[in-house]
Formats: structure tokens, C-alpha cells, sequence
């Protein structure tokens, strides 16, 4: 390859970078500073879920405490000092408590999570999700 080419290749390389950076980072309306862009995490019995849309679930009996960490993406030193923040778990009816749980302060208004494995769901919230 010329040397005209390799500078177009980095500069295709640069440009769509900038533009994934872009996407990713929103500027809020105090100051312009960044907006937290955090996916909700969720700790139970030392396993970490995150949140799945669009799931109808039936939140059972309470299991105890979950901790939801505090997002971290901006680099913000006053907001790394930020303490976990303390929720209820709750078993989802026909569901392990080690695939998935509800999380909030109470069952009607629990949010549903699941543990993935890597970019994978548990092939039980599969199943929940395209039974809904």
C-alpha cells in the first residue's frame, strides 16, 4: 500500500473512533460536563447481574440484601468516593436465583436482572423472554 493510502486508512481509522467516542458520551445540561452512561449492575451472593428489558416475570419471595455499586464511567473523583447503594433481591418464579432476580423496594416494582455469561443470557431467561 502507497503511503497516500495508509493516511487515508488512518484517517478512516481516526474519524470513526471520534465518532464511536461521540456516540457513547452525552454532555449534560450543567456545564456540559459528562453524563454517566453506566449499564445497571446488580450484586447478589457474590454473582453480578444486569438488567433485561422487556421481560414479563412474576417477582416471588424475598431472598435479601443486593447491592447496586456505583457508576464509575466518567472518571469523576467525587463520585468514585460514592458508597453502594442497598436494595432487596427477590426470587423470580420459575427461575434459580443463580440465572436471575428482582431487585427494588418491593416485588411489584422490582426490576428484573440476570446473570450473563459473557455476552450470553442463561438459556432460562431465553426461554422467559420468548415466552413473553
Amino acid at each position: 500500500m502507497n503511503r497516500s493510502g495508509r493516511t487515508t486508512q488512518l484517517s478512516l481509522v481516526a474519524a470513526m473512533m471520534m465518532l464511536a467516542v461521540a456516540c457513547t458520551s452525552e454532555s449534560s445540561s450543567d456545564g456540559g460536563e459528562q453524563a454517566e452512561s453506566c449499564a445497571y449492575r446488580v450484586l447478589y451472593q457474590h454473582r453480578t447481574y444486569q438488567d433485561v428489558a422487556n421481560v414479563e416475570f412474576t417477582a416471588g419471595e424475598k431472598l435479601g440484601s443486593a447491592t447496586i455499586p456505583p457508576c464509575q464511567d466518567t472518571g469523576d473523583q467525587d463520585k468514585a468516593e460514592e458508597s453502594d447503594e442497598t436494595t432487596t433481591a427477590y426470587a423470580v418464579d420459575g427461575i434459580s436465583p443463580d440465572m436471575a432476580v428482582a431487585v427494588g423496594d418491593s416485588p411489584d416494582e422490582a426490576t428484573f436482572v440476570a446473570a450473563y455469561s459473557g455476552n450470553e443470557l442463561p438459556p432460562e431467561v431465553r426461554k422467559l423472554i420468548d415466552g413473553s
